[in-house]
């Protein structure tokens, strides 16, 4: 990928920043070639500040990183888009974005991530999902393990009620073990595209 960044005096582009999931536009900040080179190689968001004349990564105060999912050059190769899976709400207002505009998914999956991400951050005794994820990785795995035999189970039977039942169970379970392995349902749903496309 290659950024013209001579086209202008102070040597900063344009960072447009794009929500990978909801397509939301975020913010806008500009990069030099040294924030866009930390942002490739750290994978979390980092630009220019004009204001503390220094490298920013977003978040490194507050927590709320913009995780690095693509980036791509506009035509004119002086404009950068950043698609990123935001923790946390972006501007520093707390809002969502710096339009003070909610950054939700219409579908409720994604909502539901977003709610697995803030209880995951609680401490253990906060909630099931909290207490779940200080169990580890293997008690994730193995609960998702459960309800697919539980789901397969009722699937055999004549309890519509139950089947359903378990299989939102299972949905849940591995929306959880999905984050617990740093992936989110977005990732999944591209494999299942491509595969579509070919």
């Amino acid at each position: 990928m290659k950024v013209d960044f001579q086209k202008y005096p102070d040597g900063l582009v344009p960072a447009i920043i794009q929500d990978h999931t909801t397509q939301k536009v975020l913010m806008m900040g500009f990069m030099n070639e040294a924030a866009l080179q930390q942002t490739e190689t750290s994978g979390k968001v980092t630009f220019y500040s004009r204001s503390k004349q220094r490298l920013w990564t977003k978040g490194e105060e507050s927590g709320n990183f913009l995780e690095l999912k693509s980036m791509a050059v506009d035509c004119d190769q002086d404009t950068l888009l950043i698609k990123v899976h935001p923790i946390g709400p972006t501007c520093h207002t707390g809002a969502d974005t710096c339009w003070s505009e909610r950054n939700h998914h219409e579908d409720f999956l994604f909502y539901l991530e977003d709610i697995i991400d803030l209880r995951k951050q609680a401490s253990p005794d906060a909630s099931y999902v909290a207490k779940l994820f200080s169990k580890g990785l293997n008690k994730i795995a193995q609960k998702v393990g459960e309800e697919a035999v539980e789901t397969v189970i009722e699937a055999k039977d004549n309890n519509d009620a139950l089947f359903l039942n378990e299989s939102a169970d299972l949905l849940f379970h591995y929306l959880i073990l999905l984050n617990a392995k740093g992936f989110r349902l977005q990732d999944v749903l591209d494999i299942l595209k491509d595969r579509h496309a070919k």
